[in-house]
């Protein structure tokens, strides 16, 4: 898993609200491809217009916002069915960091064990971040810095401050998902076992 550390990239504006896993990547994907051939796939549904046509006011239609790396979503962003692809099919189109005012507690969660940054803020400062986007995506990219915990674009007068838990913040900073954090205690987990072996040997000569 990649470090997280500092980003600095256009973003992209989907401030809808209630935009759950399966609009992000319809579940039938996810059974027929693999997770590097997400990404053409993401946000399916809202590319496209009725008759099958790209929609060219949406972000991923719109060269206005090439190389967007941030998204500023609605509120509940993620939320419905648990599937860490629609967080694969976000990576697949270079989303790195997701900032809404409230998210799915699974799609958050997977944000973490797959290196994505999400980060909550409310709606009116999204909002405020969103006008100013979307007046010029390139010319008004955003930097956010996890080690500082704050946000906003280059020569602003204040930065915005935002909260994640410290051990996720660490192990985002590390490029550790949870089996990494795991085993950064290796050592620990050895002596353990070791200690453990002398005072019960029988519990570790199980019969196959």
């Amino acid at each position: 898993m990649e470090k997280f550390t500092s980003l600095t990239a256009p973003a992209a504006v989907l401030v809808r609200p209630n935009i759950g896993t399966d609009g992000t990547i319809r579940i039938e994907r996810l059974s027929d491809l693999d997770r590097a051939e997400l990404g053409p796939y993401c946000f399916e549904a809202l590319r496209r217009r009725p008759d099958g046509s790209p929609d060219p006011s949406f972000f991923l239609n719109d060269p206005a916002y090439a190389g967007a790396r941030i998204l500023l979503a609605g509120p509940n962003f993620g939320c419905g069915s648990s599937r860490e692809g629609a967080v694969w099919a976000l990576m697949g189109v270079g989303i790195s960091c997701v900032i809404a005012p409230s998210f799915g507690d699974i799609f958050f969660n997977n944000c973490f064990q797959n290196g994505v940054l999400p980060i909550v803020l409310d709606l009116d400062t999204i909002g405020a971040l969103a006008e100013r986007v979307a007046r010029d995506p390139q010319g008004n990219r955003l930097t956010v810095d996890l080690e500082r915990q704050e946000l906003g674009f280059a020569g602003a007068n204040e930065p915005i401050r935002f909260t994640i838990e410290p051990n996720r913040r660490q192990a985002l900073l590390k490029g550790l998902d949870a089996i990494g954090v795991t085993l950064e205690r290796e050592a620990e987990i050895a002596a353990f076992q070791a200690r453990d072996k002398a005072a019960r040997p029988w519990v570790w000569n199980l019969p196959a």
